[in-house]
């Protein structure tokens, strides 16, 4: 019904992910699997709980800047490579 306004228990809001987490979340996975961690190895050295590394990983949250200190401290990375784009392939036009 359109123009009501409210909160109604069959309404459900959609999660919505910007492209700044999912990078995050794409680089994060991508660390911890090469450094062979797993998500409740990085979570107890962040000092997080496992559940919030894997919604994270999902890219589901918002994360802190706090947050975000302690998950690179935990990988052994700089805070930046956690949130740059990818390099793009290298082509080599010999």
């Amino acid at each position: 019904m359109a123009g009501r306004v409210g909160k109604h228990a069959d309404m459900q809001t959609p999660t919505y992910k910007c492209d700044a987490q999912l990078l995050f979340a794409a680089n994060m996975k991508r660390i911890r699997r090469t450094k062979e961690m797993t998500q409740e190895k990085l979570a107890e050295g962040a000092s997080l709980h496992p559940n919030y590394i894997s919604s994270v990983e999902r890219g589901e949250r918002n994360i802190s800047i706090r947050n975000i200190e302690r998950i690179a401290l935990a990988l052994g990375v700089r805070m930046a490579e956690l949130v740059e784009e990818p390099a793009a392939p290298n082509k080599n036009t010999d």
